[in-house]
């Protein structure tokens, strides 16, 4: 097996930018762990590297769907595997960069995943139900038949806890589909700070997407006809932008609700990589962080 870099915590603590700046040193290409920006055309509301840093440093399970299109947790594990498999038959060093939590896991740890059809039926009346009573009608319906499922997800990821039950529905637990046995040998830095810092990171990036033309993306999505009601629209950014552009609020309240759930976001992030998890080394977003983590990784890296 072949080491794979992963740099991991919650959203605005710098990972990009930290692995942006040790791919340039150490040689290495990015495999982003990101669910939305697989998502063309959803720039801005991601943080999706720009053009100009894709161009520097290679990255790879970016623009991969339309916003319309299905993607799913085994589509992204052999995805990544393969460009894993390519940088390293390039010389390079391989970077798992992102926060979601799912990618992450699933790869690090090697979760089997058996190819379990759709039920677009079950589906249809599932998401029906959620949007009649709320998601969170689903969620207890998952922690009642499958629990050890529902805790390792998001009660917000609606379309997470369909898939959960539809998995469920076909008389497996969902849980015992998560077979681990590591594809690859990693070693995880995670990137942390203090909860303030934290609020004032994920506010200022939320002010800098708003300048940037986040609601001019988001209306230009409508243009192509994306429709709000879509798994990707429902992400951080779009959902609220999106409820001002259908009038249903004022832009100052989005703005603020992008804000506060991110913050949330952020939160629940940390269930997925705990500060007490010791395969995860840990250090504080702050001036001189790239120097320590370059020293540190330095140590496992073959040049």
């Amino acid at each position: 097996m072949s080491l794979l870099i992963a740099i991991v915590g919650p959203t605005a603590t710098g990972k990009s930018s930290l692995a942006l700046e040790l791919c340039q040193t150490i040689n290495g290409e990015i495999i982003s762990a990101d669910s939305r920006q697989v998502y063309r055309y959803m720039d801005i509301g991601t943080a999706k590297p720009t053009k100009e840093e894709q161009a520097t440093v290679p990255h790879h399970l970016i623009d991969v769907v339309n916003p319309d299109d299905d993607f799913s947790l085994a589509m992204y594990q052999s995805s990544a595997l393969e460009a894993m498999q390519g940088i390293q038959r390039r010389g390079k060093t391989a970077f798992l960069v992102g926060g979601s939590g799912l990618y992450v896991w699933a790869l690090l740890e090697g979760w089997r995943i058996p190819p379990v059809p759709p039920d677009p039926a079950l589906r249809k009346e599932l998401e029906t139900k959620a949007r009649s009573e709320g998601g969170e009608v689903l969620y207890e319906k998952l922690k009642e038949i499958d629990p050890a499922a529902a805790e390792r997800i998001d009660p917000r990821n609606v379309r997470r806890v369909i898939r959960a039950l539809e998995v469920c529905q076909q008389g497996t637990q969902f849980s015992e589909l998560q077979v681990k046995k590591p594809f690859v040998d990693s070693v995880i830095v995670g990137l942390t700070t203090t909860r303030d810092d934290l609020y004032k990171r994920i506010d200022t990036r939320v002010d800098s997407m708003i300048e940037k033309g986040l609601v001019a993306e988001v209306e230009s999505l409508a243009a192509r006809g994306y429709g709000f009601d879509l798994p990707s629209m429902s992400g951080l950014g779009y959902k609220q932008v999106g409820l001002y552009l259908q009038g249903k609020t004022d832009l100052p309240t989005a703005i603020q609700q992008i804000k506060f759930d991110t913050h949330s976001f952020a939160r629940h992030q940390y269930n997925w990589f705990r500060l007490k998890d010791k395969r995860i080394n840990w250090f504080e977003t702050e001036k001189g962080t790239t120097k320590a983590v370059y020293r540190f990784v330095q140590r496992f890296v073959v040049n």
